[in-house]
């Protein structure tokens, strides 16, 4: 938008668009900026004489308020969330693991917390008969026997291919049929395990859960009767993801794959990926948050840490060749929208709407569209 030359009323600070707080995103910076820009200003813009010759710029303005300029940049831009969350052992929902016992005896051994336990390996003893780890979703509810079929036994037959006591060309670990082939390979476990071999599946001698497990707590007591039923233990899976509470009105801007810096309680950073997104908030009206789930690109990189505080950005949209303005440069118009003021070689100033695009908070900057390019000088307030 152009506009005649002649006088510009001076820019008051006040009507500099305030950078986005903590967290705050593009529809809450444009909702919260109060449209304080002078009457007689945005009367003269209406007029299309917005613009006035003047002199090298002294970095000062005539009503005494300082300003400074800077130019149009062009480039990669990216917009964030910032956050706190904690570091922890946990599932990618959120939720705990119940290991149900369904072994008659006496718990002869029970692990500790903070045990971890992987797929075939034994979790705890009854009456000296061990009780292992598989991995699926269906739980025990049943002995297994050759010729029996279901859901249990497709995750039996997968179990015992990838426990190398199957080759998936004689046991399809896709069946879900107990044949020959299962009750041997369930054999060959038992002797591993030095259990009678049976070639059956009893119903108390495995759990089934989803993945390799971390024992949080065990509520069950050595020398105590085992019932079947009951839950005697909790767990969580063995990897640690960071766990944030979100702003529920900022839920559609994060996606799951959305990048992650993660700063550790040292300072130093590491990389994480969005895994998890809970829909079930916590709070109600504007307190209202929904639990993020981030796991770490590097587990390493954060040692031992649990149950630790750090601060995370979440990348949520990036563009690439923006024309990019600091967020200061933004004048808010009383009629809706915004605009920069303009220099050109020749001193002449020059108000020009501008359509806004992504933020990048981090760096208080914006990509901005309208009739304004790379190079070019605009006026930036120096509070």
């Amino acid at each position: 938008m152009t506009a005649a030359t002649e006088e510009l009323p001076p820019v008051r600070p006040d009507a500099m668009v305030t950078p986005p707080g903590r967290r705050r995103r593009r529809k809450a910076l444009a909702g919260a900026v109060l449209v304080v820009l002078v009457v007689a200003t945005v009367a003269a813009w209406a007029g299309g004489v917005f613009s006035r010759q003047r002199g090298p710029s002294s970095g000062v303005s005539d009503n005494e308020y300082p300003t400074s300029i800077t130019t149009v940049t062009q480039g990669s831009l990216a917009s964030q969330i910032t956050a706190d969350g904690t570091l922890e052992y946990t599932t990618s929902d959120g939720s705990d693991y119940s290991v149900v016992n369904q072994a008659s005896g006496t718990f002869s051994k029970l692990p500790s917390a903070g045990d971890v336990f992987s797929r075939g390996k034994v979790i705890y003893r009854a009456s000296n008969d061990p009780v292992i780890l598989l991995y699926g979703d269906t739980p025990v509810y049943r002995s297994l026997y050759e010729g029996d079929s279901g859901p249990d036994v497709w995750e039996l037959n997968r179990n015992l291919v990838a426990l190398g006591y199957a080759t998936s060309s004689k046991l399809a670990p896709d069946s879900d049929y107990f044949s020959y082939e299962t009750a041997y390979a369930l054999e060959r476990l038992q002797d591993k395990l030095g259990e009678d071999e049976t070639g059956s599946l009893d119903e108390g001698q495995a759990v089934f859960l989803r993945g390799q497990i971390r024992i949080t707590s065990v509520s069950a007591t050595l020398g105590t009767s085992a019932g079947p039923g009951s839950a005697i233990m909790q767990a969580t899976s063995s990897s640690r993801q960071v766990v944030l509470e979100l702003d529920a009105s900022e839920q559609t801007e994060v996606k799951l794959g959305d990048t992650v810096q993660i700063t550790l309680p040292d300072g130093h950073a590491t990389a994480g990926v969005v895994s998890s997104i809970g829909t079930v908030s916590s709070g109600s009206g504007s307190g209202a948050t929904l639990p993020i789930y981030i796991t770490l690109k590097h587990p390493k990189a954060a040692g031992t840490l649990d149950q630790a505080p750090v601060t995370v950005e979440i990348t949520t949209a990036a563009v690439r060749h923006a024309l990019i303005v600091p967020i200061d440069a933004l004048l808010a118009l009383s009629g809706g929208g915004y605009a920069v003021e303009t220099v050109d070689a020749r001193g002449v100033h020059q108000l020009v709407a501008v359509t806004l695009g992504t933020f990048d908070d981090a760096n208080g900057t914006v990509q901005v569209m309208g009739n304004v390019q790379a190079g070019e000088r605009i006026v930036v307030p120096n509070l």
